[in-house]
């Protein structure tokens, strides 16, 4: 349908309609007006309070200052997840945004680390990462170094709605047009299919030329008006409830998530400035839901402060999450459960793929047809980063660990592990979200010991192999006593604002 697109409709707030809106009017620009339908009588889901690296650059692009943003959604620093009881109970490791090592010319750092190991070395991988020295010692400030050896990257923990109203403020001095209101029915061309405008409870019609579904599970436009399909992958994730609860902060705020792994589920703790978010993440075939609440309420670290919220989901994706002149973000277009704090991202990376694509003189079978691919591409790779979570471990203790061990995986998922197993040899697909060293710290943390290296690796003497680790791990320990405690860095940082 070639028409110029001059007005987009995003049905839907919460974060994925105001980070929609943002980054639509921010880089789109005049050429198009951007209005936003929501309901203030429709709650949100509201549980993405974990991020990854990528959401500084969304930030940056739309002018954001640090330190109001932290102040404003009561933000703390994230430098990874630490993963408790996932492989066996009792044990945890952790995945930080950072690497081990530093970066080496065909062959990954931690080939030279494996052979070290052979040769009688003690010292972990992670010992070699200052994301996690740092993480662990409690301790953040930016580095800014142009030495890739001593970067910190990092992203945040945030109250999701807190950060959805800072957005609303920033759309709105931008010119997005907020309209409140119910939508009660769709107005929808007969011969192209394309959606012509929304008509709300009162009467009111919104006319536009594309619109952005964010209406949540619902999918009001993809699904309900458009029923595009959508894929399940409920029986590689059988995880189907969530619970959230809102509980006092603690005394230190950890610059980490955690993520604690039950017998059928797993929990989250959040740290915010203002209090901890905490939630199960559980199937209901191996847990009731007065289980699983239980099971919640008796793991809190501090008092509840609030009300349980219960969260039904279906693990998959909408199989065009661009149908006609409908785009699909956030909760409409599919879920992966937040175990590796995905939601967000996968929101800023629908609407930059869009921009990336943009119909701006109409709408175009080959803009759409890519829109998909790349979509459906991003989502299989991170499906299989969260089923090697679950897939690769020695738990014994329930039927749910020993049936995720014994199923099918996907092909693209048994390759990489093979191969890792046999060689510890990774290469990164083509824009998967997550790069090697993330791979890495999760296939060992699940418990795959390559059976071999590199032989670049025996380049080098052993007397040099392990000088040569012994200075990079030094390298990775000079900054840390230089950094102050995260909640002195927060107090400080965020009290620039004032």
């Amino acid at each position: 349908m070639q028409k110029a697109i001059k007005k987009v409709v995003i049905v839907g707030g919460g974060t994925a309609g105001w980070i929609s809106a943002a980054l639509l009017k921010k880089v789109v620009g005049s050429p198009i007006d951007v209005e936003l339908v929501e309901s203030e009588s429709i709650g949100t889901v509201g549980v993405g309070e974990a991020t990854i690296p990528p959401i500084r650059l969304l930030n940056n692009v739309l002018g954001v200052n640090e330190s109001e943003f932290l102040t404003k959604t009561k933000g703390t620093i994230k430098l990874g997840i630490q993963f408790e009881n996932w492989r066996v109970q009792g044990e945890n490791y952790f995945h930080s945004f950072g690497a081990a090592g530093k970066s080496m010319a065909f062959c990954h750092f931690h080939h030279f680390w494996q052979r070290a190991q052979a040769l009688g070395l003690q010292s972990s991988l992670w010992d070699y990462d200052l994301n996690y020295l740092a993480a662990k010692a409690g301790k953040f400030a930016q580095i800014n170094s142009k030495d890739p050896i001593i970067e910190l990257p990092y992203a945040y923990h945030f109250d999701a709605g807190l950060y959805a109203k800072f957005l609303r403020e920033i759309s709105e001095r931008m010119g997005v047009k907020r309209t409140e209101g119910l939508i009660e029915d769709v107005e929808q061309d007969n011969d192209s299919g394309f959606i012509n405008a929304l008509i709300l409870k009162d009467g009111r019609k919104i006319s536009g030329d594309l619109f952005i579904d964010c209406s949540g599970f619902r999918g009001l436009l993809i699904q309900q008006q458009l029923g595009t399909g959508f894929d399940d992958w409920s029986h590689w994730l059988p995880c189907d409830r969530a619970i959230a609860i809102p509980s006092e902060r603690l005394t230190q705020t950890l610059p980490y998530t955690r993520s604690i792994a039950h017998s059928a589920g797993w929990q989250w703790r959040i740290p915010l400035q203002h209090r901890n978010g905490n939630g199960l993440v559980y199937s209901s075939q191996y847990y009731s839901q007065q289980q699983a609440l239980d099971l919640l309420t008796n793991n809190l670290e501090s008092q509840a402060i609030g009300e349980p919220n219960f969260i039904q989901f279906q693990t998959g994706r909408r199989r065009q999450q661009w149908s006609r002149n409908v785009v699909s973000v956030g909760l409409s277009s599919g879920f992966l459960e937040p175990l590796e704090s995905t939601s967000i991202h996968l929101i800023q990376s629908a609407i930059v793929r869009l921009i990336h694509l943009f119909p701006h003189q109409g709408i175009k079978p080959v803009d759409v047809a890519e829109y998909n691919r790349q979509s459906k591409t991003e989502y299989e790779q991170i499906r299989d980063f969260i089923i090697l979570h679950y897939h690769v471990n020695e738990r014994t203790d329930s039927h749910f660990w020993r049936d995720l061990r014994n199923m099918e995986v996907p092909d693209s998922l048994r390759h990489k592990i093979e191969l890792f197993r046999a060689t510890g040899r990774l290469f990164r697909e083509q824009n998967d979200l997550f790069l090697e060293s993330s791979w890495l710290q999760v296939l060992l943390g699940q418990g795959i010991k390559p059976q071999d290296y590199h032989p670049i690796v025996n380049n080098l003497s052993e007397a040099k192999l392990f000088a040569m680790l012994r200075n990079i791990q030094a390298i990775k320990n000079e900054p840390l006593a230089k950094l102050p405690s995260h909640d002195d860095f927060l107090q400080s940082f965020c009290r620039q604002l004032n």
